[in-house]
């Protein structure tokens, strides 16, 4: 076996590690050197690598099971080299990409015995810790605080306009971020010995080789028992005149940024645009929301788009669709988007059309992965691929993009890639949400979605003025919508555009998944004054009118 020592910080150190493991019964022979910062064992069948570990920690260092570190040296899993905790050869899985997807199925390989080389050009967690989730959800609340004081509907409260420093507000969003780095990722991987970890950029040799150009220079080659593709993906930026070379934003750009312009063009009509535009707003930009699609949020339910759409345009943002954008021109700090009709004026562009899957510098053809139009990989039930023993999860595949599909389809593909029973992603129940105000929740099916299925459905929606924790804020915007099987009751689908809808939908997602009735719902013990009591509102306005009842009526 081949290892990396840390702690050591001379030859001497070096010479009391290959002493240590000399006198470990079971190893044979031991090579370390200071230089190379490791060495290699020859051992027994019967050692552990929880023995050698144990040993060396011991004399004050730490042994990491690695690939022979030559570059250009091609490694085998299959040489023996690393033992499994329990005992026996590891099956060697190599990762590419270190998000929430790649480190889910890694500590899943780890915790079913077998070793991994992960592999990652860029940062540590992948989207959502980085540049996704975490920071636009600090953006949000940032920007809700920045604006509720003012426009909070007690009588008898009052507050001055907020003082904003936009350049502190960054740095705590970067300080969160950074924190959550290393405490769920960075950390984590310093603990895992059986994870050897390489910084560089991968591609494919063929269906059981990866060549790593090494961050900083050199090359390895690494071969596996399985190999598990989570590259994620990027913010794809459309082929528009004029927009190349100017300082346009990104998410990215637009989550660290350390100003707020004055106006803001947000090119885009998803929950992107929707979620970032409103949250500048919030924080003092005019914000106009220019998109291709005629509603915002049109892969949903149209009512749930145009009814976000409404109470945004309430607070001040405009919308404009079906506006075609001819061209971008940039000068003196100002953007001109041209609409045909119209001309757009700002100081900053966001461009929100979309994400593009990271998969067109991995050489897929060497191996005979499989893509869509899109280009991403397309993967089963199991997470595999058209390619037996090559698997796939998160942004850069055909799955729904959405951080905890990743983890959960990491989790699954370590099963599969160990050889247990096989184990299948079931996509059936999957709540969503937008972090807008109102949110966006939903889940399961739609009319719509019942009618091309075949399945006749009812439908209620009951508003938020029949909700009392809505009444009780003075906030009644929004509604809850349910659709039923007519045929049995049974729950199929529900949609909900209301604050703090998000802590709702998991409720309705867990009804779903046990097969519920809305007279099951409407019978269930709802705790009053809060939101989800909503969803028995609902459930109970398919039996009776619930503007009738009674506040807590049961």
């Amino acid at each position: 076996m081949t290892f990396q020592i840390q702690g050591m910080t001379c030859d001497h150190c070096a010479r009391t590690v290959e002493n240590t493991l000399r006198k470990i019964p079971g190893v044979f022979s031991a090579s370390v050197s200071f230089s190379a910062g490791g060495g290699s064992a020859e051992v027994g069948d019967g050692l552990s690598l929880p023995a050698l570990e144990g040993a060396v920690r011991e004399a004050g260092y730490r042994l990491i099971p690695v690939i022979p570190v030559t570059p250009g040296d091609p490694v085998s899993s299959r040489t023996g080299d690393v033992f499994s905790p329990a005992g026996g050869f590891a099956r060697h899985v190599v990762i590419i990409g270190a998000g929430s997807g790649a480190f889910a199925a890694a500590l899943r390989v780890v915790e079913l015995g077998g070793r991994v080389t992960l592999i990652e050009r860029g940062t540590l967690g992948g989207t959502c810790v980085n540049v996704g989730c975490v920071p636009s959800k600090i953006l949000i609340r940032q920007a809700d605080h920045a604006w509720k004081p003012r426009t909070q509907p007690f009588d008898g409260i009052g507050y001055p306009a907020p003082d904003l420093h936009p350049l502190l507000l960054k740095r705590q969003r970067e300080r969160r971020v950074l924190e959550l780095q290393e405490e769920k990722y960075a950390r984590i991987l310093r603990e895992m010995p059986q994870v050897t970890f390489l910084a560089g950029r991968a591609s494919f040799v063929d269906a059981r080789t990866v060549r790593v150009l090494v961050n900083g220079g050199g090359e390895r080659t690494v071969e596996a028992d399985r190999i598990l593709i989570a590259t994620g993906g990027r913010p794809s930026v459309p082929e528009l005149p004029g927009l190349p070379g100017t300082p346009y934003w990104t998410s990215t750009d637009a989550l660290f940024s350390d100003s707020v312009p004055s106006r803001l063009i947000v090119l885009g009509s998803g929950f992107v645009a929707a979620e970032i535009g409103q949250s500048f707003h919030r924080l003092g930009a005019r914000v106009t929301v220019v998109g291709r699609q005629g509603s915002l949020l049109n892969r949903m339910d149209p009512d749930l788009g145009k009814g976000l759409e409404g109470y945004l345009q309430e607070e001040g943002i405009r919308f404009v669709f079906r506006g075609e954008p001819r061209n971008v021109d940039y000068q003196k700090g100002l953007f001109r988007m041209d609409l045909g009709g119209e001309t757009l004026e700002a100081e900053a562009l966001l461009v929100a059309t979309g994400r593009t899957p990271n998969t067109g510098d991995l050489a897929l053809d060497k191996a005979g992965v499989s893509t869509n139009a899109k280009g991403e990989i397309v993967v089963n039930e199991r997470l595999e691929t058209n390619v037996p023993g090559i698997y796939a999860v998160g942004d850069c595949t055909n799955l729904p993009k959405f951080v905890y599909v990743a983890a959960a389809g990491g989790t699954r593909a370590a099963i599969n890639m160990m050889g247990d029973d096989p184990v299948s992603l079931d996509l059936s129940v999957l709540p969503e949400v937008i972090f807008t105000d109102p949110q966006v929740a939903v889940v399961g099916l739609t009319e719509a979605d019942a009618r091309k299925r075949g399945i006749a459905a009812e439908v209620r929606t009951v508003s938020l003025d029949q909700v009392p924790r809505a009444l009780a804020n003075f906030d009644t915007r929004g509604w809850v919508r349910m659709v039923a099987e007519a045929t049995t009751g049974r729950l199929l689908g529900v949609q909900i555009l209301a604050p703090e809808g998000g802590e709702v939908i998991q409720t309705a997602a867990l009804a779903i998944s046990a097969g519920k009735t809305v007279r099951e719902i409407g019978d269930q013990l709802f705790p009053y004054l809060t939101m989800v009591e909503s969803l028995k509102l609902c459930a109970q306005s398919f039996h009776k009118d619930v503007r009738q009842l009674s506040c807590c009526a049961g």
